[in-house]
């Protein structure tokens, strides 16, 4: 954070305002969660290579999940702040270098195992449910505390 870009100390929030803006802490949470919840159920009933596949997925969503929420930090810091060091191609390219290992990996599991890949796939969808998660418990807190 530079001082030509001041953003709103946490103590100038206000309560609503500091829940809503944990969400980025609490999905990958919700996201681990899932896994973890998911990868027996799915190894008993489709076995091994498929839940090796959904494993190798949640865990690369969650790596690319974070990595996301700080390129977007990174893309809205360099945005407000025009003398930041960083520049914007460069992270314009993690994103897409990002998203061609996710590929990289993806052809390569397909190439090794059908069930597998069909794991994989189920894991790469896991941020979907953490997000959708996230939507409820949010909802349930503004209902509760009356946001």
């Amino acid at each position: 954070m530079s001082p030509a870009a001041p953003r709103a100390s946490p103590t100038s929030q206000t309560p609503a305002e500091q829940f809503f803006a944990l969400a980025r802490q609490r999905i990958p949470k919700f996201l681990l969660a899932i896994s973890a919840l998911l990868i027996v159920p799915i190894a008993w009933l489709y076995g091994i290579p498929p839940a090796a596949g959904f494993a190798v997925g949640a865990l690369l969503s969650w790596f690319n999940f974070r990595l996301l929420a700080r390129g977007v930090e990174a893309l809205g810091d360099r945005i407000v702040d025009q003398h930041r060091r960083e520049r914007g191609h460069v992270i314009v390219v993690r994103f897409v270098l990002r998203y061609l290992l996710v590929a990289l990996i993806a052809y390569a599991i397909f190439k090794g195992s059908l069930g597998a890949f069909r794991g994989f796939l189920f894991g790469v969808c896991t941020p979907v449910a953490a997000m959708m998660m996230e939507a409820a418990y949010e909802a349930y807190m503004a209902l509760r505390r009356g946001y």
